[in-house]
């Protein structure tokens, strides 16, 4: 598969549908719990991975979704981190089911869920260079959020729309760049975050170790670290070469909304717990041609805004992640 064309033509191509159903935990669609067998397409867990499952390219520009090679994506889960986020889901999802009943199991979801956004401009001075994006910029992003969720770059529509409640924008040195995991990313993040659970809050700036952003999972209650932090620079327009379409931003409110990335376990098991994304030894990067890491069937998702390619090359969700995303906010976030 080549290059996606560009972001005017891929913005505007046929819009995707899948329907929604309040139906949640094993008969969701797409959503593996945490104890079920795995699904088809995936090596059992447990087992090693394929002889054709490739070690991540140590050569290869790391998207992380990390811009150095030697950077860590703080979103990239050990194993037992996902047991333990999945056996929680599982537990919310069963414990959704017995208050619902077998009549809230059967109501429509809305047709669309509207997700306010605080935006948080984080900057050193009042230059470009110093952080200050224009605010053209950040509605251009808004743009492709909606775009991306609604199915409207190519693949599958979700639940959700993303309305900008509020631009903030702060001068502060000492939160700049934003490090991750530093006292400064807290102090800066219960300073400045607003909203309930609901409310998705974006910080931008510059980063840290060649990052390209940072999201915190949905958890049980509020935490005041929740949020999504990206590079300002790979917003729409940016500077950041190959990743300055807005892919970014897209990417890390999938993690927002318990997305993991496509290569989450690799070939073995369940994979991102989504049926549907086929398995994938590791990363892609750039944009690669049949790229297929694991014997299970199906090509790698070079395409999934939940790999690592260049922006030009990424384009969908999968109705099992739509369903996946659909699933958390009704037990985290709603």
């Amino acid at each position: 598969m080549g290059l996606r064309p560009n972001l005017l033509s891929r913005r505007s191509a046929g819009i995707a549908s899948t329907s929604f159903a309040l139906l949640l935990g094993a008969v969701t669609a797409g959503y593996v719990p945490a104890h079920a067998a795995p699904a088809d397409g995936h090596h059992v867990a447990g087992h090693a991975e394929s002889a054709e499952c490739a070690p991540v390219d140590a050569h290869a520009k790391v998207k992380a979704r990390p811009g150095g090679v030697n950077a860590h994506d703080p979103n990239h889960l050990t194993e037992a981190q996902v047991l333990a986020r999945e056996n929680e889901l599982d537990e919310l999802v069963h414990e959704r089911m017995r208050r619902a009943g077998a009549a809230g199991l059967t109501s429509a979801a809305p047709a669309s869920i509207a997700v306010p956004v605080a935006v948080h401009v984080i900057q050193e001075n009042s230059t470009r260079a110093g952080g200050n994006i224009p605010d053209s910029m950040i509605y251009s992003q808004i743009d492709v959020l909606n775009q991306s969720f609604s199915g409207e770059t190519g693949g599958a529509a979700t639940a959700f729309t993303f309305r900008l409640q509020s631009i903030n924008r702060v001068t502060n040195p000492s939160w700049y760049p934003i490090i991750k995991d530093s006292s400064a990313e807290r102090s800066m993040k219960t300073s400045l975050r607003t909203g309930g659970m609901e409310t998705l809050n974006v910080y931008l700036g510059d980063l840290s170790s060649g990052l390209l952003g940072w999201a915190t999972f949905p958890e049980r209650s509020l935490n005041d670290m929740d949020g999504v932090v990206v590079l300002s620079e790979s917003l729409p327009g940016g500077t950041a070469t190959n990743y300055n379409l807005g892919d970014t931003g897209t990417h890390e409110v999938g993690h927002w909304l318990n997305l993991y990335h496509t290569f989450q376990r690799g070939c073995r098991g369940s994979g991102d717990g989504v049926s549907d994304t086929p398995a994938e030894a590791s990363p892609a990067y750039q944009c690669p041609t049949g790229r297929d890491t694991c014997s299970a069937p199906g090509l790698d998702p070079i395409t999934n805004f939940m790999d690592y390619t260049y922006d030009s090359c990424m384009y969908e969700f999968t109705p099992g992640q739509a369903s996946r995303m659909l699933t958390a906010w009704n037990v985290y976030r709603a």
